[in-house]
């Protein structure tokens, strides 16, 4: 009676392990407000993705449907021009026509994946976007300190996918991961943020990382080298020119031309500073008009990601503050 117990506390403690916790908020999947709510309200999740009810169909989808990784298709997204409480904030029509990946992003996670369907997605070999949106998993539900663990064994990964919606930006899957570690953006949305000192600590495993790999960053291209100019000789002046330089009078030569060569530089000089006077205000004013108009065509994407690189600023010089105390 003994034996089947213990098999049975074995099965039960490997299926413990095999479910992943959520980190952050469970029933947002730390999505992004606007973004969340085109996808519960889109035809596509209401209606195509209601009929699917397990993993391999929604991989199946994945397979036939997801052309790239943007949140939102190409050409829906349209954010200028709107000011005050509609600058991509509020209702539907702010943000767009959103993704079909990210539907089936949110559709996965409703599902509550496992740590073998997981990995059976990250390491999937039908299709670069059912790998990228189980890294895009990781990326969304795992706690910010797990990440570098959860990427490591990918980071050198020579898969290549086109992100972009519309193609135009081709990346492998070990770029595209070291991008997610360190920027919070992505196109037109944010990943859940990492806090500084995480921060700091996943960039130092990147260091660390690339020594052990003997990682070489692509050397910076170098201008052509131009050829430096050929000195020229010091001649004296033939005497033919030394003589027509020449006239009855020589010293009263030179000294009207120094005259000339003085006033028309005093005049030039004058004309510059006028000149430069009236640049100088306009552009001031035009630069005053600029930056006008582009706070007014802010669109919330651009506030919230100028709100949360001025956070990290503060809070890294809180940091650097303590050490030095």
């Amino acid at each position: 009676m003994e034996a089947p117990y213990e098999d049975n506390e074995g099965q039960s403690k490997k299926k413990a392990s095999n479910v992943i916790p959520v980190w952050g908020n469970v029933s947002s999947m730390n999505l992004n407000p606007m973004l969340l709510t085109n996808i519960q309200t889109s035809q596509y999740f209401k209606g195509t993705l209601t009929e699917k009810k397990t993993y391999h169909e929604l991989i199946d989808e994945i397979y036939y449907e997801v052309k790239h990784l943007e949140p939102w298709e190409k050409g829906s997204r349209r954010t200028q021009g709107q000011t005050g409480m509609c600058g991509g904030v509020r209702g539907v029509g702010a943000g767009g026509i959103v993704s079909t990946a990210f539907c089936l992003l949110y559709k996965l996670y409703t599902l509550r994946l496992t740590r073998k369907q997981l990995m059976g997605m990250c390491n999937h070999a039908d299709s670069p976007y059912i790998r990228g949106l189980g890294f895009m998993y990781i990326r969304y539900t795992q706690p910010p300190g797990s990440l570098f663990d959860w990427y490591e064994s990918y980071l050198e990964d020579e898969e290549e996918i086109d992100v972009k919606a519309g193609t135009g930006c081709v990346m492998t899957i070990g770029d595209m991961l070291r991008q997610w570690l360190t920027r919070l953006e992505w196109f037109d949305t944010l990943f859940p943020r990492i806090p500084v000192p995480i921060e700091k600590r996943i960039h130092e495993q990147l260091r660390d990382y690339d020594k052990r790999t003997k990682r070489i960053p692509a050397a910076p291209s170098q201008a052509p080298e131009r050829e430096t100019p050929r000195p020229r000789d010091k001649r004296s002046p033939s005497p033919e020119a030394a003589a027509a330089f020449t006239n009855d009078n020589p010293r009263e030569q030179p000294r009207s031309r120094e005259k000339q060569r003085s006033r028309s530089r005093s005049r030039g000089r004058s004309r510059s500073r006028s000149r430069g006077r009236d640049h100088r205000y306009r552009h001031r004013s035009g630069s005053r008009e600029r930056h006008h108009h582009r706070r007014r065509e802010e669109s919330s994407f651009e506030r919230e990601l100028r709100h949360e690189r001025e956070r990290q600023r503060r809070e890294r010089g809180r940091d650097d503050r303590r050490k030095d105390k």
